[in-house]
């Protein structure tokens, strides 16, 4: 398995981490709205491990921002982080795929625009965008035995959610809006996206698979 991601320590600890696993893992750096470089990263990564026949989009930045205070380039940038960056992944791997006749891609989405939140229009915007995207593949990919899916988290309580965000009036939203009474962790996703990965998932494409705890 490889990964990417910007913060080199932080992805060069948790490769380390889990250094005596079984199938060690493969850290590389990466902006991956850097298109060359994001496509120099997987390359490294294929040279690794072989032809690609997973991927997993989940680079995403939810910074609140207010309508007044987006500029076009703001804008750009969080578009490029949020959505942008999975179309040219995919078309880094997808002929490995091709050639395998198997493969599945991933593509992290977001409830939030579902249920009309407020504070991010542009991540909202971003994230809805992402379900057009995996349509957009799904069709013309299947036809290669290729599954394309949304995956559709709620409130995952990562570090950056708890250090920036989940405040009293968080938590009392997670209770009202969940149907399951419990925080949601990054765990939680991480399950369905093996099993979104693996052949048991063989005959589910253009889906948003939601893992919300209900609140949907």
């Amino acid at each position: 398995m490889g990964f990417l991601d910007i913060d080199t320590n932080a992805g060069t600890e948790l490769a380390k981490s889990l250094g005596n696993a079984r199938h060690k893992p493969l850290f590389v750096a990466c902006d991956v709205t850097d298109i060359p470089a994001l496509h120099a990263a997987i390359a490294e990564v294929r040279a690794a491990f072989g032809p690609i026949e997973v991927l997993v989009n989940n680079a995403a930045n939810d910074r609140r921002h207010a309508l007044a205070d987006v500029t076009p380039e703001s804008f750009d940038a969080a578009v490029a982080v949020n959505v942008r960056h999975q179309l040219f992944a995919a078309q880094a791997v997808v002929d490995d795929m091709k050639a395998a006749r198997a493969g599945s891609i991933i593509n992290l989405g977001s409830h939030c625009w579902m249920l009309k939140s407020s504070q991010f229009p542009v991540y909202a915007m971003s994230k809805a965008a992402v379900q057009g995207l995996t349509r957009g593949f799904a069709k013309d990919l299947g036809a290669y035995g290729i599954r394309v899916n949304t995956l559709v988290p709620g409130w995952v309580l990562t570090e950056k959610q708890r250090n920036l965000w989940l405040t009293d009036e968080g938590r009392e939203e997670i209770r009202r809006g969940q149907c399951i009474d419990e925080e949601m962790e990054p765990g939680d996703l991480a399950r369905m996206a093996l099993f979104l990965a693996a052949d048991d998932s063989r005959m589910i494409t253009s889906e948003d698979v939601m893992v919300t705890g209900g609140w949907s």
